[in-house]
């Protein structure tokens, strides 16, 4: 216990030794923990641009939902057997046609919900405001539980509106912003490319993503409504089918009916390759896992040169700071001072140094990271445990460059120290 109290109190009046020399050489200091400051900013920032990408990617994955199985013309990663990404092959194949939606429906018995939606873009207006090019969203019943809408005004179509092709429209957030300012567009008539269409419903807002707005610039309508202005059956439909298995159906289960389902639909032989590609989000968090660890080694790297830069400044500081003082540590010898004094007071000089430099590092990362959520509407995401890791990289390298000049101090003879002078 006693050794235990020795050694704290020896640690306490190392720090405050080193507190004290900081402050008297406030050039040093300030140019030592401008290195250390730029290196954990470098460092630190990168992992965080990572980790804000990563989470808006997976954001905008999920967002395509767990257990949804989407039917579509092109695949959205390699397909097995292809080492890259064919689509000279993809590209040959027959979009997913209404006609495809209807035989398919027929023979499932898996699927919960299964819908047909088909995209194209017109022009919106209402009286003196319009947007131009706005996506339109052609779809069957099945849509909104597949694909779990949140309406925060109105509501959705019912399964005989969609059926009869009524001209009604669920409007994304922005889309009933832009178009009808703060009024309540319920039941409001707007300008739908040639046709009039009358407004049932808006969405909640969502915010931009990694994918875009996404529904918030969207314009959803019922399928025989919208195949007025879009050809629902032709090249440039960007048409495709969206299922989820029902209740105690697992994923797999559900993807080898719809394989056998539209492969009969297709009339394709047993030994004929599919035409068509089953897409769902699983796909794309296993591709992404290998981007993922690319950037956080290329964040290594790039943040590893500029520590590096910051550890020489801070290893250079000490050894002048020792050369300066070796008058002083051959005095504190002479009264006593134990080599481990010496070498903890070095030690913690440069630690203190590069924590600092971490903390104003840190602290310069978080100031832009609000800056840019009040400004450009970016969320940054600083994490605790990137935090964590700026600390723990400011505590190493502190040790590391200190480690030298400390161990050469506190091997210094008092004698020939104080002759130094």
């Amino acid at each position: 216990m006693k050794n235990y109290l020795l050694y704290v109190r020896l640690l306490k009046e190392s720090i405050l030794f080193s507190y004290h020399a900081l402050i008297l050489n406030k050039l040093r200091t300030i140019l030592s923990l401008l290195g250390i400051t730029i290196g954990i900013f470098a460092m630190i920032s990168v992992f965080t641009m990572v980790d804000t990408m990563e989470n808006s990617i997976r954001d905008g994955v999920a967002s395509l939902g767990d257990d949804v199985v989407y039917v579509q013309k092109w695949p959205w990663v390699p397909e097995g057997g292809d080492g890259e990404y064919a689509w000279w092959k993809y590209f040959q194949r027959p979009e997913v046609s209404y006609n495809d939606y209807k035989l398919l429906k027929a023979r499932m018995v898996n699927a919960e919900a299964i819908a047909f939606i088909a995209s194209g873009s017109r022009n919106s207006r209402y009286l003196n405001n319009s947007m131009e090019n706005t996506e339109i969203l052609a779809t069957t019943t099945g849509y909104d539980q597949i694909a779990s809408l949140k309406i925060e005004q109105g509501r959705y179509f019912t399964n005989s509106e969609i059926e009869s092709g009524k001209n009604f429209a669920v409007l994304g957030n922005n889309v009933a912003t832009n178009l009808f300012g703060n009024a309540n567009p319920i039941g409001k008539a707007f300008k739908l490319g040639d046709y009039k269409c009358l407004v049932a419903g808006v969405l909640k807002k969502e915010g931009e993503g990694i994918f875009g707005n996404g529904a918030d610039n969207q314009i959803i309508v019922p399928l025989l409504f919208g195949r007025k202005m879009i050809n629902i059956n032709g090249e440039g439909s960007n048409s495709y089918i969206m299922t989820c298995p029902k209740l105690n159906v697992d994923i797999e289960t559900l993807k080898d009916e719809l394989i056998s389902g539209m492969r009969s639909v297709r009339r394709l032989r047993p030994k004929e390759d599919a035409d068509f590609s089953l897409n769902e989000s699983s796909l794309l968090n296993s591709s992404l896992e290998g981007l993922f660890q690319i950037l956080n080694v290329s964040g290594a790297v790039i943040g590893g040169f500029s520590i590096l830069v910051g550890g020489f400044s801070i290893a250079n500081i000490m050894f002048v700071s020792v050369r300066e003082r070796t008058p002083i540590i051959g005095i504190q010898k002479s009264l006593g001072a134990k080599n481990s004094f010496i070498l903890f007071q070095f030690l913690s000089e440069s630690v203190i140094l590069c924590v600092t430099g971490g903390i104003f590092g840190l602290l310069l990362i978080y100031l832009i990271s609000v800056i840019a959520s009040a400004v450009a509407d970016i969320e940054l995401i600083l994490s605790f445990k990137n935090i964590l890791y700026g600390m723990g990289i400011s505590v190493t390298i502190g040790l590391i460059s200190g480690i030298v000049p400390a161990y050469m101090a506190a091997k210094l003879d008092p004698v020939e120290a104080i002759r130094s002078n």
